[in-house]
């Protein structure tokens, strides 16, 4: 069970991962922290204090749980907490943990017209796009925000399909189902630290947000190297355990992009 290391701990993890030649580590990531600019910020400092170099995979949270259960990384960190608890339970992974939160937030143009930031409940805000004056462009992708998605419309009872005509699916990442609404003038449900991150938004707005089934939780898990023993296991530690760490936590809330915090720590 991988625990909290001190200091001195991590210092000498890091040592050992030094004499040892493992150096460097592979994460499955989903997309929105590779989007967000957060790995660009947070690990060169990593990588500074403790000598071990990092490789993101992003894909979306599907792909990424898929990758590590073919052995393919050291670490999990994506955001569908019941698929990475299945992860672990079934023996790909070691343990999960908490690391960090955001936010789902729905988007659309100004002209609004299904109104759905008119609406005083997520359930009317969904029952509003049902309306399809305008279209809603989904991931389509099995990503955490695809999972969200479908699990939102579950709500309602209902699963939205392309033969409605104003649904869309497009398999794509986040940067990329937003810039496909922006070129339909639709709507989609996007992490709030991507959409952030998103350089042209034209004149887009968040129509809906603050609830808290919009409660958007990121999980680090270490890749199980009993069933995969070629996995760089004291390296995985080393990462998670910093990430964990009071100064890992201190570090991503400090993340901003203009003016805005992207992340929220709460490691337990």
């Amino acid at each position: 069970m991988i625990r909290r290391a001190a200091l001195a701990a991590l210092a000498s993890l890091v040592a050992t991962i030094s004499l040892a030649g493992e150096g460097r580590i592979l994460v499955q990531s989903t997309t929105s922290t590779q989007n967000s600019g957060f790995y660009d910020y947070i690990l060169p400092i990593f990588e500074a204090e403790t000598g071990l170099n990092v490789d993101v995979v992003a894909v979306g949270t599907g792909q990424a749980i898929r990758n590590a259960m073919n052995g393919d990384g050291d670490v999990l960190l994506v955001h569908a907490k019941p698929a990475e608890e299945k992860f672990v339970a079934e023996g790909y992974g070691v343990e999960r943990f908490d690391l960090m939160y955001n936010d789902f937030v729905l988007i659309g143009p100004p002209e609004d017209p299904d109104g759905v930031g008119k609406a005083d409940s997520l359930t009317a805000a969904l029952t509003a796009l049902l309306q399809g004056k305008a279209p809603f462009v989904s991931r389509g992708d099995d990503s955490g925000t695809n999972k969200k998605e479908l699990a939102l419309w579950a709500t309602l009872g209902t699963t939205p399909t392309i033969d409605d005509g104003w649904y869309r699916e497009i398999g794509a990442g986040m940067g990329a189902t937003i810039r496909t609404t922006l070129e339909m003038r639709g709507y989609t449900l996007t992490d709030r630290a991507t959409w952030i991150a998103y350089g042209d938004k034209q004149d887009y707005k968040i129509l809906f947000q603050g609830v808290p089934a919009l409660f958007n939780q990121y999980g680090i898990t270490e890749v199980n190297p009993a069933r995969f023993p070629h996995v760089n296991a004291k390296g995985a530690e080393v990462f998670i355990n910093w990430l964990l760490s009071e100064k890992g936590q201190k570090l991503i809330a400090a993340y901003r992009l203009d003016g805005q915090q992207l992340f929220f720590p709460n490691a337990k």
